[in-house]
C-alpha cells in the first residue's frame, strides 16, 4: 500500500486514547512483568483471537459479537502462565477506585471495569518458580499508565510483560509499530515475542519481520549470516511452553466483529514473523481494539486495508521487539539477545530495555 509511513512514535499510543503501562521484577528469583493498555475516555470496541494449543486468557468469551458488552476499560499482558491473570485483579481495582468502569449501579462508584487478559509463559526464568506478578504488579503496571510515560512511546525490550519473554531460544523481548493510512487513520501493534518457534532465518541471520517493515525501519541493521560459534538456542525441550501476545488497535471506527477479524488478521503478521506460529505449545492471543466514539463503521474496501496494516504491524513489532531486548543471566540459565549474535553494527533509533 503506498502511502504509508509510522505514526510520531511507531508504537500503540500513535492510536487515540491509548496508555502503556509496565511494571517488572527482576533478580532475586524474578524475570517476569506486567503491561497494561488502557483505553481511555469511553474505552475501546474489543475483539479477539486465540490460536495455538495452550492459552491462558480472563474475560475472552465476553468479546464474542454476540455477548453484551461492547467496550472493554484496559487490556492486559503478563508473564506469570496461569498464575500471572491474577494481575488483573490490581488493574481493576485500581480503575474502580478511579470510578472507571460499565455502570451497574446508581452511584457514579458502582462500576464493573471490563479487563480482557492473555499471559506467556515464563515461570521459572528467573530462577525461582513461584516468582510471578499478581495484584501489586498489575497495580504498578495501571499507575504506570495513569503517568505522563504512559502517554508517551511505548517502551521496548525487556520490559512489562515482555521482561521474562524468550523467543525461539533467543531473548524476546516487547515491540510495538505503527502505520498510517493516507486516509488518516492510524493502525498500530504491540507483541510480546515469546514464541517456540524462530523469528530469525538461520540461514541469513534476518529476522522474519523485515520482510513487513517501513522503508527504512530495519535498513541500518546489518545482518549477520550464520554465526559459526554462536549458533541460536533452541527451545529448552524440557519445558517447551511459550506463546505471543498482544494487541492490535486502530482510531477507525469498527464494530466489535470487525475488531475480531481485525486480531485475526493480526495472527497472520504473528505468522509472518515467527515459524512455526500458533503451535501446541503456544497459546498465541491477540486482541483488537477501535478507539472510534461510537458512529457509522467501515466498509468492506476500507476494512480490507486495515487488516492488510493489522498484519505487517504486528508482524514489525514482534521483530522491533527482538531487536531491543537485551541478554538475560540468572540462575535458570543465560539468553543471548539477536544483537548480541546476529548483528555487527550498533543500530541508531533501537531503545532496549
Amino acid at each position: 500500500m503506498s502511502g504509508l509511513s509510522a505514526g510520531p512514535t511507531n508504537s500503540l499510543t500513535d492510536v487515540a486514547n491509548l496508555r502503556v503501562g509496565h511494571a517488572s521484577r527482576c533478580g532475586d528469583g524474578w524475570l517476569t512483568g506486567t503491561t497494561v493498555i488502557l483505553a481511555e475516555g469511553e474505552g475501546a470496541v474489543a475483539g479477539v483471537d486465540v490460536r495455538g494449543g495452550g492459552p491462558g486468557t480472563r474475560e475472552t468469551d465476553l468479546l464474542e459479537p454476540r455477548n453484551l458488552v461492547e467496550r472493554v476499560h484496559a487490556v492486559v499482558l503478563s508473564g506469570g502462565s496461569a498464575f500471572g491473570l491474577a494481575s488483573v485483579d490490581g488493574v481493576v481495582q485500581g480503575l474502580a477506585d478511579d470510578g472507571i468502569g460499565l455502570m451497574v449501579g446508581s452511584s457514579p462508584k458502582e462500576v464493573v471495569p471490563i479487563v480482557p487478559a492473555a499471559i506467556i509463559f515464563d515461570l521459572g526464568r528467573g530462577g525461582a518458580f513461584r516468582c510471578h506478578p499478581g495484584p501489586e504488579l498489575g497495580r504498578d503496571a495501571y499507575l504506570d499508565a495513569r503517568s505522563a510515560q504512559g502517554a508517551g512511546a511505548v517502551r521496548q525490550g525487556c520490559v512489562g510483560a515482555g521482561t521474562g519473554a524468550v523467543a525461539g531460544g533467543l531473548k524476546g523481548g516487547l515491540g510495538s509499530a505503527s502505520a498510517r493510512m493516507p486516509s488518516g487513520w492510524t493502525v498500530a501493534a504491540l507483541a510480546v515475542a515469546n514464541p517456540g518457534g524462530s523469528a530469525v532465518d538461520q540461514v541469513t541471520g534476518r529476522l522474519w519481520a523485515a520482510e513487513c517493515g517501513l522503508p527504512g525501519e530495519f535498513d541500518q541493521v546489518m545482518w549477520r549470516a550464520r554465526p559459526a560459534a554462536r549458533a541460536v538456542t533452541p527451545a529448552d525441550p524440557t519445558r517447551p511452553f511459550n506463546t505471543t501476545i498482544g494487541v492490535v488497535a486502530t482510531d477507525a471506527p469498527l464494530t466489535k466483529a470487525q475488531c475480531q477479524k481485525l486480531a485475526g488478521a493480526a495472527q497472520d503478521g504473528l505468522a509472518r514473523a515467527v515459524r512455526p506460529a500458533h503451535s501446541m505449545f503456544d497459546g498465541d492471543t491477540i486482541f483488537g481494539l477501535s478507539t472510534a466514539p461510537a458512529q457509522a463503521t467501515v466498509g468492506p474496501a476500507e476494512l480490507n486495508q486495515l487488516l492488510a496494516l493489522a498484519a505487517d504491524c504486528f508482524a514489525r513489532a514482534v521483530g522491533l521487539g527482538l531487536l531491543a531486548a537485551v541478554a538475560a543471566e540468572t540462575p535458570a540459565g543465560r539468553w543471548e539477545s539477536y544483537a548480541d549474535i546476529h548483528l555487527r553494527a550498533d543500530r541508531d533509533g533501537f531503545s532496549r530495555s
